[in-house]
């Protein structure tokens, strides 16, 4: 069969990685987008820069960046799922053809 790279189990735990992955990393990205105080230690930032000028927004725009790297690992998981489901589809026809 064309195109069959790995075998039904795998396939499946694909799908239930890429799925766990894709809910937890777009919570995540929500989370960075609206700045939630408990991920400040997640933040690339040093301690001395957090107090440097008082500007708040520089810390905001970490923030938004760490969140828009958590969008685009979901939107990695989501092909990552979706090559799963082919997988898994190839599978079912190949053991169709089979019988």
């Amino acid at each position: 069969m064309r195109g069959l790279i790995c075998g039904p189990k795998l396939a499946a735990c694909g799908i239930v990685l890429s799925t766990w992955g894709v809910i937890m990393l777009a919570m995540l990205g929500i989370f960075f987008s609206t700045h939630s105080a408990v991920l400040l230690e997640d933040v690339p930032v040093t301690d001395d820069s957090i107090h440097q000028d008082g500007n708040p927004d520089r810390i905001y725009n970490l923030y938004n960046k760490v969140g828009y790297n958590c969008f685009i690992a979901a939107a990695i998981y989501v092909l990552f799922g979706a090559f799963s489901c082919c997988q898994m589809k190839l599978n079912k026809q190949k053991e169709y053809l089979v019988h």
